[in-house]
């Protein structure tokens, strides 16, 4: 597990467009979209704005869950990174969990600028139901996934890369998946390099 801060970063430059309630309040389908999802504390946030290299561009909150929207951030005016509501510790109303489920169903099936899914999740708490359902969906609509096992700081490199291999073993084929760390940084150039390729902002190959 190496440290990345890559020396060119196209992704510093993304900045808040819109928050949707409703898909038909998202920007044009077209260009590229990325979307990033997770289970509430997972590290959504916090992977977002280590990314961007921006310490508050996704709002990150003691109190899970409180992505109640999908959140659009532009990176330049063909490129957006779309943040898909959390769950799982989050007390929502049912009628709100329900109104969710159909919007994702939806945009995974919808959406043409979908170019990819980072599914965040907790490297200590891994292949949850959250999980497994996103992938789901990823794989019906043949949109790749990168994973991100979140946290590794928290754990030494013998059990963080026993769960990457776990994760790996039980992804579609359409997955991929890496170690990451919020804290330190850790994973940063590899999914820089995994966005590229989604965004064609690199060759691919």
């Amino acid at each position: 597990m190496t440290s990345g801060n890559s020396k060119h970063n196209p992704y510093r430059s993304a900045r808040y467009f819109i928050s949707a309630h409703h898909l038909h309040q998202l920007p044009g389908d077209r260009g590229y979209e990325v979307a990033f999802a997770g289970r509430s504390n997972a590290g959504k946030s916090s992977a977002i704005n280590t990314l961007t290299d921006q310490k508050s561009l996704a709002r990150t909150s003691k109190t899970p869950g409180r992505t109640q929207q999908i959140v659009i951030f532009d990176i330049d005016a063909e490129r957006r990174i779309a943040d898909l509501p959390g769950y799982g510790y989050a007390k929502v109303p049912e009628k709100l969990k329900a109104h969710w489920r159909e919007v994702m169903q939806d945009y995974f099936r919808r959406r043409r600028s979908l170019r990819g899914v980072v599914l965040v999740m907790d490297i200590r708490h891994i292949m949850r139901p959250f999980d497994e359902q996103m992938l789901a969906w990823c794989e019906a609509s043949r949109v790749p996934c990168h994973v991100l096992l979140t946290k590794s700081d928290k754990l030494k490199r013998g059990p963080a890369l026993a769960a990457l291999h776990q994760v790996r073993k039980a992804l579609p084929a359409n997955a991929t998946a890496q170690i990451w760390s919020s804290k330190d940084r850790t994973g940063l150039e590899e999914l820089i390099d995994r966005l590229n390729r989604w965004y064609e902002l690199t060759p691919t190959g």
